[in-house]
């Protein structure tokens, strides 16, 4: 069992941004002073490891695996046990073998939070984690598209109705904002992050903006230190740490 608050991170579809605000929101947890971990559950199409730049492998101990660490969370991801980026082909038992796993078989000890970062969708693994992890709560990503909201929904939808706490919805690359410009530009439309709150019956937590990556950094993925878009996650990270 998980010794510490557990926030899955879900999406209804791919290419919302959820593993880079689950990673972004793991750090500044770490800079409010949390103990922090990140298990990357997209067994299928993890990225976790990318994102943050890592590029070794966990070290075991007894049969157990620690967890590697970086920035100061740890972390475990299929990304660990595969060779470079080879495909992951199993069928629907093998995921919840390794949510156990990554779950009971790793020194975790014990934390301030678990950010889980789940696969896209209502499939096998977030069934397995519904049952495996009941205390756990919810974040829905969406983007502004109206699209993208109305499939996101059903992800909410069904942690409400596996009896898991949705403590809201997180509206990612909501505006795009010129350097040294406080006009905003809604590449992606407006009113996706609102309406899926209100379907669900929930709070929007944050609007996160659209930030250009800087790509001579080895972790474009991560925000620079005091711009708009860190500034963003802080403030996200505040707003969930009081709802634990």
């Amino acid at each position: 069992m998980l010794k510490g608050n557990v926030l899955a991170v879900t999406s209804g579809k791919g290419g919302v941004g959820k593993s880079s605000l689950a990673v972004n929101l793991a750090l500044a947890l770490k800079k409010l002073g949390k103990s922090v971990a990140i298990i990357d559950l997209d067994i299928y199409g993890f990225s976790v490891p990318k994102i943050l730049n890592i590029d070794y492998k966990p070290k075991t101990f007894n049969g157990k695996i620690i967890p590697v660490e970086t920035q100061g969370i740890k972390v475990m991801s299929m990304g660990f046990l595969v060779n470079g980026n080879d495909p992951i082909v199993w069928r629907g038992p093998m995921l919840g073998k390794m949510i156990e796993h990554f779950t009971k078989d790793v020194l975790w000890g014990e934390l301030d939070y678990f950010i889980l970062d789940m696969p896209p969708g209502t499939g096998d693994v977030a069934l397995d984690m519904h049952l495996m992890i009941p205390e756990s709560k919810e974040i829905v990503v969406t983007t502004p598209h109206k699209a993208a909201a109305f499939v996101a929904e059903r992800a909410g939808t069904m942690a409400i109705k596996s009896n898991h706490e949705v403590i809201g919805v997180v509206e990612n690359m909501s505006y795009f904002s010129p350097p040294d410009s406080d006009e905003k530009y809604f590449i992606f439309g407006k009113g996706g992050g609102q309406e899926l709150a209100s379907q669900l019956g929930v709070e929007l937590l944050g609007q996160l903006p659209i930030q250009e990556p800087d790509e001579s950094s080895e972790a474009p993925a991560i925000p620079t230190e005091h711009s708009p878009l860190e500034e963003e996650y802080l403030k996200l990270a505040r707003t969930i740490d009081g709802k634990f």
